[in-house]
């Protein structure tokens, strides 16, 4: 029985010590109980950018340091009992004080700086740098330095060059933006009482190269609409900062000899506005005017250029984007259709649907509903070797075709997966109407050249003018307009077997016109417009999707689309029907 106690004494006492050497290692390490206490430090004065030595207690767990007010650097956390801090360039005389998570602990007497006068020595002086390229500076006292100042030849005031490394013999700046290349180099420092700079005619001088964009001349800048870009030649263009076309920055790309920029939208109004081309450089210190009177068009016709949606999309590979705005541009992926770009499709869930007439009902959907969706439209593959140019609102048994997915994610199944998130009959909200424009018509020909030779600058009441009386369009007969037109009618690639090809050229132009909510009318297929567009496919990239019946599912289209930039006004029309 006593050999047992003795065993757990000794067991018992083992466990304390353990639990007592764990205890102090944690209390040193992890744990802060106490504010910090200074006992003293070393040295008592010191020049900026001296290591300051303290000893006390509660040193480990100190998260800030001050001298005075300023918060200083903590340089090494040696041990609970004494850590180091830098006298920073910022401070001033002062007590140095602590702080850890429990408060704060101060030195009884003053830290005093000493001020001495840096200097730099001139023959570790490089001959030239180039401006904007760091340059080392060599000297004594340098951590007291709070500025190198770059002054150029025959100019009062110097420009600041940024210290990006400093310690006590060395700085290395940024050489900032200077007026000339003859260049002296002063330094700002305290005294003790003020901030002071190096004396201007005692200070080493250096040449900064200034490599100046030139461009070719003359430079002829012609008439250019927003969005379209010009490319100018010359020397050192890459060191052109912005160029601005009157107070709007235009985005550029650039290369040592030459420059692209695009004319920025900014608020040009509509027609021809002329104004000032400018490269600014040197951090827009100088500025190049390359033209005072630069011709700034903006189209009376919004113009979106080789666009690329997908007919729907089933392979790894697809990217999902099936649906375009002619309205802001935009393409839209699959999978934002029921978030984004149509909920309201989604909240009346098939109502404005005819069943009777397979067909829209006008004005199902409240005119706040209505105009809150863009117009768009999309492509669809359907059976065979068919694709199909549609309007949202054309059937209500496309959209649960387009997937938002190659293959269901986890968890999910096939349905889930479709862009309606099920598979229900839903149709789109905007209603779209488009009229396919044959070339062997002459009148039909003229737009279809115009459309392709890029001569389209206006849609409106005056150039496409509708007469809802004969139901036309600039002459043009819209009987024919249809909420959805098979690639039969307007693409001649025809194959016994599905097969892939790239490229394929087909310069279809149609007319597209976006009905109001009042609706589209077979009868009246002119009336009820609220814009117009013209839509030309470009190439088709047929792609088969291999499905139990295989189509042309992972098919892409390119197009170019014209639109109209403000709603049709029929009261404008010269001979109102």
């Amino acid at each position: 029985m006593k050999r047992i106690l003795n065993r757990i004494c000794a067991f018992a006492t083992a466990v304390g010590m353990l639990l007592a050497t764990g205890c102090d290692k944690t209390y040193v390490d992890d744990v802060t109980l106490y504010a910090p206490l200074i006992e003293s430090f070393s040295p008592a004065s010191a020049p900026v950018g001296a290591e300051i030595i303290i000893t006390g207690q509660h040193l480990s767990g100190v998260t800030k340091a001050y001298i005075g007010d300023q918060e200083m650097v903590i340089k090494e956390k040696v041990s609970d009992t004494r850590l180091s801090i830098v006298a920073g360039a910022n401070g001033r005389d002062g007590r140095i004080i602590l702080e850890n998570t429990q408060g704060k602990g101060e030195s009884e007497s003053e830290f005093t700086y000493s001020y001495a006068v840096p200097s730099l020595k001139p023959a570790l002086l490089q001959k030239s740098v180039v401006m904007g390229e760091q340059l080392l500076l060599t000297g004594t006292d340098l951590s007291a330095v709070e500025a190198v100042i770059f002054t150029a030849e025959g100019q009062e005031n110097g420009h600041e060059g940024d210290i990006q490394e400093q310690s006590t013999t060395e700085i290395v700046a940024r050489v900032p933006y200077v007026e000339n290349g003859n260049v002296r180099i002063t330094l700002r420092y305290f005294d003790g009482t003020s901030s002071v700079t190096t004396p201007l005619d005692e200070a080493p001088s250096i040449e900064v190269v200034r490599v100046v964009p030139v461009f070719d001349q003359p430079v002829t800048l012609e008439r250019t609409a927003v969005g379209k870009s010009v490319t100018l030649t010359g020397e050192n263009l890459d060191k052109v900062d912005r160029i601005l076309v009157g107070e709007f920055e235009a985005l550029i790309s650039k290369q040592p000899t030459s420059l692209t920029f695009t004319v920025p939208a900014g608020d040009f109004q509509d027609g021809d506005t002329e104004t000032t081309v400018v490269a600014e450089y040197f951090d827009g210190n100088e500025t190049i005017t390359l033209s005072e009177a630069f011709v700034v068009y903006v189209p009376y016709v919004k113009f979106w250029e080789n666009i690329t949606t997908v007919c729907q999309g089933r392979s790894a590979e697809s990217t999902f984007t099936s649906f375009f705005s002619p309205e802001n541009g935009r393409i839209y992926a699959n999978e934002k259709w029921k978030s984004e770009l149509d909920p309201i499709a989604m909240k009346y869930n098939g109502s404005q649907w005819s069943g009777t007439g397979n067909q829209p009902t006008p004005g199902s959907v409240s005119d706040e509903d209505y105009y809150s969706v863009v117009p768009y439209f999309f492509f669809s593959a359907v059976s065979g070797n068919v694709l199909q140019l549609n309007s949202p609102a054309n059937s209500n048994s496309q959209l649960k075709n387009f997937f938002i997915n190659a293959t269901n994610p986890e968890g999910t199944s096939s349905n889930d997966n479709r862009v309606p998130g099920s598979n229900a009959s839903i149709p789109g909200t905007p209603i779209i109407g488009f009229r396919y424009l044959n070339a062997a018509d002459p009148n039909e020909k003229a737009l279809i050249d115009k459309v392709l030779a890029g001569q389209i600058e206006n849609i409106d009441e005056k150039t496409f003018p509708l007469n809802t009386t004969d139901n036309t369009c600039a002459g043009i007969g819209l009987t024919s307009v249809t909420g959805g037109i098979k690639s039969s009618s307007w693409c001649d690639y025809q194959t016994a077997d599905l097969q892939d090809t790239e490229n394929y050229k087909v310069d279809a132009v149609f007319l597209v016109f976006y009905y109001a909510n009042s609706g589209y009318s077979k009868d009246t297929p002119a009336s009820n417009v609220k814009r117009i567009g013209l839509l030309h496919v470009r190439t088709i990239n047929f792609r088969i999707y291999q499905a139990s019946t295989p189509n042309y599912g992972n098919s892409t289209v390119t197009f170019d689309c014209y639109w109209q930039k403000y709603d049709y006004d029929y009261s404008k029309l010269a001979n109102q029907q």
